[in-house]
């Protein structure tokens, strides 16, 4: 009888000493299995049935449209430019400008309309020509016009705003405009202490293989790129459907408060200029003029231009000279814009 006492009691002594050792969200665990059966059944209900509203379904289509007319010009604007940095040395890029900086300065402008590029790429391409000699106007020349006026965003310029064939030239002329004074500007006001450029690779390098250099530029370019389109897609869908009415009259109503706005909103979403026209053409309610800002604006001047400028050439730079930029690109916009549109 003692030793069937003594059983009894081992039991209980265990099941203690397994009480005390055990987490204390395992004293609920009926309660957790209850949340894990419920839980996820209630967030899918509900947010099914909020998803079929129909503010929701007018955001999955402003959204899909955006993103799905955008990713062809995407993706073959980001497959030119890989090419460009695998296969074309920057010296040729040299040997093209003219000696004379105010003449080099329109001349690298103008080559951006045949040099496609993102505006990603062509921060580090800029810094490669300082590099190898060319004058810094025409480096920055380049590096403004060549995301805004290669033949890939003008297609998609087209595209996106069909049978107004204005909208494409004065998108050019505008861009095209604002890089050529911009570099002017550097010739009048720049200064060396302001410019710190730091040697980064861009172009082919001696022993590698080309195509891998292009098979990890398109890689790094399309998934970069193609976050902040998907990001901009789904902030002029939001925008669209969110924002009330009475808040897009107010600056709508006014010229130069909705060409304001459209350029500090096309500075925050940082939209990749292959599909920064097709997120302009969805944000109806406002003037040519504005929209034409957007475009013009975006590829020059957003978040992570900045940040690329700041990184690559110093601070002191990036903030005078994104500043500037956005001023010359708001009047150029305007001036041109409401000349042609």
């Amino acid at each position: 009888m003692q030793r069937t006492h003594e059983r009894t009691e081992a039991p209980d002594t265990d099941g203690a000493a397994r009480d005390e050792t055990a987490p204390d969200w395992f004293r609920f665990w009926p309660l957790l299995l209850l949340g894990a059966a419920t839980v996820p059944g209630t967030v899918l209900y509900f947010g099914g049935r909020w998803m079929e509203t129909p503010a929701m379904q007018a955001w999955r289509t402003v959204c899909l449209a955006v993103t799905v007319q955008a990713l062809p010009f995407l993706l073959l604007g980001t497959a030119l430019s890989g090419a460009i940095n695998a296969f074309v040395p920057a010296r040729v890029f040299s040997r093209v400008l003219p000696r004379r900086p105010v003449l080099a300065v329109p001349v690298a402008g103008m080559a951006g309309a045949v040099l496609p590029g993102c505006e990603c790429a062509s921060v580090p391409v800029a810094n490669s020509l300082i590099a190898r000699g060319v004058t810094p106007a025409a480096a920055f020349a380049f590096l403004l016009s060549a995301p805004a006026i290669n033949p890939v965003v003008l297609t998609a310029t087209a595209v996106a705003f069909p049978g107004h064939p204005a909208m494409v030239a004065a998108r050019l002329l505008a861009s095209l405009g604002t890089a050529a004074v911009m570099g002017w500007l550097w010739l009048w006001l720049g200064r060396a202490e302001w410019l710190r450029p730091k040697l980064r690779h861009s172009g082919h390098q001696v022993g590698g293989s080309r195509w891998r250099e292009f098979r990890a530029g398109f890689q790094h370019d399309f998934l970069h790129a193609g976050g902040f389109l998907v990001v901009g897609a789904m902030a002029a869908a939001t925008f669209n459907v969110a924002v009330p009415r009475s808040v897009l009259e107010a600056f709508s109503g006014s010229p130069w408060l909705s060409v304001a706005f459209l350029a500090a909103l096309a500075i925050v979403l940082a939209v990749c200029s292959e599909a920064d026209a097709f997120v302009a053409a969805s944000l109806s309610g406002f003037s040519p003029v504005a929209r034409l800002a957007f475009m013009v604006v975006g590829p020059m001047v957003d978040l992570k231009l900045i940040a690329l400028q700041a990184g690559t050439f110093g601070r002191a730079f990036a903030v005078r000279f994104s500043a500037a930029t956005t001023v010359v690109a708001v009047l150029s916009s305007s001036l041109i814009g409401g000349a042609l549109l």
